[in-house]
């Protein structure tokens, strides 16, 4: 075996081919240590040859805000063109399979409404531009239109209803605009534009709710193809006791300043439409939901801004979040967009699952931590007290508000079995507390502080293409403390100033390699005994005394492989500087090395299984 002193290379991922990109065409990342250096993605040749301390020249600069290091989320009221799936017949959420028969129609103007229609068992109360309806009838649909600067419109009623807003502009400057006290179904239909507004003090009935500028007892089921602003001075946005559809066609705008901007005690689920959250008061939620938060279509964008606060009823600290699920957290389809600037802030937080199979999400913190004597709220992109799945998508994450600004943490079971992940993060990139099991996605894991993928129970690799960039010593690439990591499949390459050690249950081999310096800008490759590329890359910054962890199919015990320099890789499939199936060329051979065990060191005086920093352990990592 050739003796491998300084392994010397380079790279700064910089350009993400169309695999690292949720949008057409080619997505880039920047340079995450602000290197000079910018070199596209797919494939490409080295723009250094392999040399000690030497310095390389930069690549072509490539332009995008697809960046993930740079990408922004702002809110996007253009419309959106999607088609509704077969509507079910049977289910009852849908206006289609309602009928109403009967209409009244409210049009306000100024300081008055006027009112026509009649029909029997439903009662009208006209004072000023207030309207208050008592209802026992079925089939009844009300059309509000016109404007008012102080009037509402306020219902009881004992059976469901239609509530068509055709360019209705009406604020209520002591409560809510619109006040459904009936716990029926509300099939609100939009058509024009429609605007909403309460007051900043409200003027409320003794025994009734009125969370919001535009408030039901019951569940708000909207649809139509109009437009929806609302503006909560008060409280929250838009509130149900009972849950809340939309559905494809609308646009809705919600602002608010003192609550969330969207409430709902039993669902929250997004099928469709165009819907922008911002707020801004302390610790507010976009989308708060007692229960479940289901994601399955349209284009949601949520900004919050708030800081954190101490909570007297759960005696702990709490923040923002743009979407806070306390059931599950499920995105089957659709786009997200999510950014949070308040200390402690996080993207989507559940208490307790979080599923993702689809769809696009972009996640983005930078609050710092918020503290309040000896509590603290940290911002994380995504987190899950309860475990974590992603089995598809698009998920681009950036936290980088300093300390505990994690990406991507469950506090149980994390598995990521399918979709590109994309990560960049102040402290771990991804954490798990029981187990962490990656197989068959494109996950890049960029931490500048801490460990780039991190579990303090198992760690399983078992497919997929996986970049791990944990930070310089003690922090790692891969971090599983002492417990068992197995690699059974997949191709990946992790970097730190440590690693933990895969353990020899593994069934495909790996090579740890010690005591590296990195520098930018050199592509590296590993080859097998014809030459084959096993694996090449550009990795993403600098270390000195750095720790490789190398694995890939075609690495096998027994047989032997080449580290070569300064390569050409053309062909093949490409996620963010990884490419496994391209064909090498030209560079030079730094050692070849045989792989005498399952898990083979290189100048690395780690143990053979159990994590870094303990008795038999992989190194220098943090334990």
């Amino acid at each position: 075996m050739k003796k491998l002193v300084y392994l010397v290379w380079a790279a700064v991922i910089v350009s993400l081919a169309v695999a690292c990109s949720s949008e057409s065409g080619s997505g880039v990342l920047d340079d995450p240590d602000n290197a000079s250096g910018i070199v596209p993605g797919g494939s490409g040749s080295s723009t250094s040859s392999f040399k000690s301390g030497g310095s390389s020249s930069p690549a072509t600069v490539v332009a995008s805000n697809t960046t993930l290091t740079t990408f922004d989320v702002a809110l996007n009221t253009a419309s959106l063109s999607e088609t509704e799936s077969p509507i079910p017949s049977d289910d009852e959420d849908y206006v289609e399979n309602s009928e109403f028969t009967s209409v009244i129609e409210i049009v306000y103007s100024g300081s008055s409404a006027a009112v026509t229609g009649s029909v029997s068992g439903v009662d009208i109360t006209v004072s000023g531009a207030d309207v208050l309806v008592n209802s026992t009838a079925k089939k009844v649909e009300y059309k509000l239109s016109g404007t008012s600067s102080d009037g509402r419109f306020k219902l009881y009623s004992e059976k469901k209803f239609k509530l068509s807003l055709n360019s209705l502009n009406l604020t209520n400057n002591d409560g809510a605009p619109i006040n459904i006290q009936s716990g029926k179904r509300a099939f609100v239909v939009l058509s024009g534009t429609n605007t909403l507004k309460d007051g900043s003090s409200y003027n409320t009935t003794d025994g009734e709710d009125e969370k919001g500028c535009l408030f039901s007892e019951g569940e708000l089921l909207f649809s139509g193809n109009g437009t929806l602003n609302v503006t909560g001075n008060y409280k929250h946005g838009i509130v149900s006791d009972d849950y809340i559809l939309l559905r494809p066609g609308n646009i809705i705008n919600v602002t608010t300043s003192k609550g969330h901007g969207l409430k709902a005690n039993d669902a929250v689920t997004i099928a469709g439409g165009v819907l922008n959250v911002s707020v801004s008061g302390t610790a507010k939620k976009g989308i708060s939901c007692d229960s479940i938060v289901v994601v399955k279509g349209g284009r949601t964008t949520i900004l919050t801004s708030g800081g954190g606060e101490w909570d007297d009823e759960d005696n702990d600290v709490t923040a923002c979040s743009g979407i806070k699920a306390d059931d599950n957290f499920i995105m089957s389809g659709g786009e997200l967009y999510i950014k949070s600037t308040g200390a402690g802030g996080k993207g989507i937080s559940s208490d307790l699952d979080i599923e993702i199979s689809g769809g696009t999400l972009k996640v983005i913190t930078t609050g710092a931590q918020y503290k309040y004597g000896n509590y603290d709220a940290k911002a994380k992109g995504i987190k899950a007290d309860g475990n974590l799945t992603i089995s598809g998508g698009v998920v681009w994450v950036r936290a980088t508000g300093g300390e505990g600004s994690e990406g991507i943490e469950s506090k149980k079971i994390m598995t990521i079995s399918g979709g590109n992940v994309l990560v960049y993060t102040y402290d771990d990139a991804l954490n798990a507390k029981s187990a962490l099991n990656i197989t068959g996605v494109n996950l890049y894991a960029y931490a500048t502080n801490n460990d780039a993928i991190d579990s303090n129970g198992t760690l399983t690799v078992s497919g997929g293409n996986v970049i791990a960039s944990g930070t310089f010593a003690p922090e790692d690439g891969f971090d599983c403390d002492q417990n068992t990591f197995n690699i059974t499949g997949g191709v990946l390459i992790g970097m730190g100033g440590g690693t933990s050690t895969p353990s020899n249950t593994s069934t495909q081999a790996s090579l740890i390699i010690g005591q590296a310096t990195i520098t930018q800008n050199t592509y590296i490759a590993i080859t097998n005994a014809s030459g084959n590329n096993l694996l090449s890359v550009k990795v993403p910054r600098s270390y000195t005394n750095g720790t490789l962890l190398i694995s890939a199919p075609g690495m096998a015990k027994g047989s032997s492989v080449t580290v070569k320099s300064g390569v050409t890789v053309k062909g093949g499939s490409d996620f963010c500087g990884l490419n496994s199936d391209g064909t090498v060329s030209d560079g030079s051979d730094v050692a070849t090395i045989s792989l005498s065990s399952m898990v083979t060191s290189h100048n690395y005086s780690g143990g053979m299984g159990g994590g870094p920093g303990v008795p038999g352990g992989g190194g220098p990592g943090r334990p």
